[in-house]
């Protein structure tokens, strides 16, 4: 039997953090933008966008399980000037969030409507984990400023 109640308490947690990380990427893509970062603004604008769809989603689940809808806070998150420094900070938080997703999607199991849209989200989070990955690998073997260069500008 569904418990509705878990799969609402997961998509409002998800709600809520999802919709802040999404804020900070766009906020970090203006950044880089306005220090000459087109690349990398173009690649987080777009981030966001995919991030902000998949919180729309979540919250139209949400109501359609008649959970109600929270604005919640989130602590502010880091910004940074240093686009390596973003890279590694946001890996972090998908290897994090990752496991995080994981454990949650355990709880939800019998909810097959939202575990499946749950699967796609960590889909899409293991997607962008393993670009930064590749990302950091590049920079370990090129160097940071050659991938500056040719990721960034």
């Amino acid at each position: 039997m569904m418990d509705k109640q878990k799969s609402i308490d997961a998509l409002q947690f998800f709600i809520t953090n999802l919709n802040a990380q999404s804020f900070q990427h766009k906020l970090q893509a203006k950044l880089f933008g306005s220090i000459g970062y087109k690349k990398l603004e173009t690649k987080y604008l777009e981030h966001a966008a995919e991030e902000s769809g998949f919180v729309d989603q979540f919250i139209d689940r949400l109501l359609d399980l008649g959970g109600e809808l929270k604005q919640e806070a989130v602590g502010a998150l880091p910004l940074y000037k240093d686009p390596i420094e973003f890279l590694k900070a946001d890996y972090k938080v998908s290897v994090d969030g990752i496991e995080l997703l994981r454990k949650c999607m355990d709880g939800i199991k019998d909810d097959l409507t939202t575990f499946d849209m749950m699967k796609v989200y960590l889909k899409d989070e293991e997607d962008d984990m393993y670009w930064s990955e590749e990302q950091l690998g590049l920079i370990e073997i090129i160097g940071g400023k050659p991938w500056i260069v040719k990721h960034a500008l």
